[in-house]
């Protein structure tokens, strides 16, 4: 097992996990997410563990079903564990998203997971996470 600093989600049957640095968005991305149907899995510290070829996300229990909104403060929402982590997103800033990227992976605990680079705040962001889920890397044109 290992804790890696990132706030996940589960939407359709798979885990999201968004990394970026502190207060570049993931727990505000989150809560948008949750708003339009994702689960909680973690906030700010995600623990990852292999199993065969997935990797399962969850929380620390120190922090399960806790999320941090600015302005409110720590919430507690219902929250889902040992979710097969299906995209990796990390937070970039909006002049860094690129228009047409090339597929990109991330290793996590030796499995390659698909990675693409997101602006949190941009609108349109939540709706793109819920694509790189659903849909396979070859649906993608490149």
């Amino acid at each position: 097992m290992e804790t890696v600093h990132g706030t996940s989600v589960a939407l359709d049957g798979g885990g999201v996990l968004l990394r970026g640095p502190s207060g570049s968005g993931k727990s505000d991305l989150a809560l948008r997410l949750i708003d339009g149907g994702a689960a909680l899995v973690a906030d700010d510290q995600t623990a990852l563990s292999r199993k065969g070829e997935e990797i399962l996300a969850g929380a620390p229990p120190q922090i399960a079903g806790r999320m941090e909104v600015r302005g409110l403060g720590i919430i507690r929402l219902p929250a889902v564990s040992d979710i097969p982590v299906r995209v990796v997103v990390d937070i970039v800033p909006a002049g860094e998203v690129e228009r047409l990227p090339k597929p990109a992976e991330t290793m996590l605990l030796g499995v390659a997971l698909p990675v693409i680079r997101l602006a949190a705040f941009e609108a349109s962001t939540p709706a793109k996470i819920r694509l790189a889920v659903r849909l396979a890397p070859e649906e993608i044109e490149r």
